[in-house]
């Protein structure tokens, strides 16, 4: 049994201790992903952005860890704002429409005021 610990280099993984996902075998556990930027540690005021934003980041975690969004088998979004999510649908769809991961949104407050969604995922790598 084989595991592996992918960082975005994101300052939040350091302050916590956590890391952004990790592999073990074919499974690749993403944590829960926000809009912010880790190049430019910024964040979009746009629910919609930060969607777009969270979706790059698990993309680069995933293939990270050699896998893809289309072995996402399960998404969690949440969002602190339950009436938010429907403006985030056109970019869920985007990146899931096809794959139709099963998924669970959730409200609940986040680690801070600027974050408007989170999303985790868990993927199974086909190889």
């Amino acid at each position: 049994m084989s595991k592996k610990l992918i960082s975005s280099g994101s300052e939040f993984e350091k302050q916590i201790g956590y890391s952004r996902a990790v592999v073990q075998d074919n499974w690749v556990f993403v944590s829960g992903t926000t809009g912010y930027n880790y190049d430019t540690m910024t964040i979009s005021e746009n629910i919609v952005e930060q969607s777009e934003q969270c979706l790059l980041n698990i993309k680069n975690a995933l293939e990270k860890a050699e896998a893809s969004l289309s072995d996402v088998v399960r998404v969690t979004y949440i969002l602190p704002n339950v009436t938010d999510f429907e403006l985030c649908w056109p970019v869920l769809r985007k990146y899931f429409g096809n794959i139709k991961p099963a998924a669970t949104m959730i409200s609940a407050g986040l680690a801070n005021d600027k974050m408007k969604i989170e999303i985790e995922v868990t993927a199974l790598k086909n190889k």
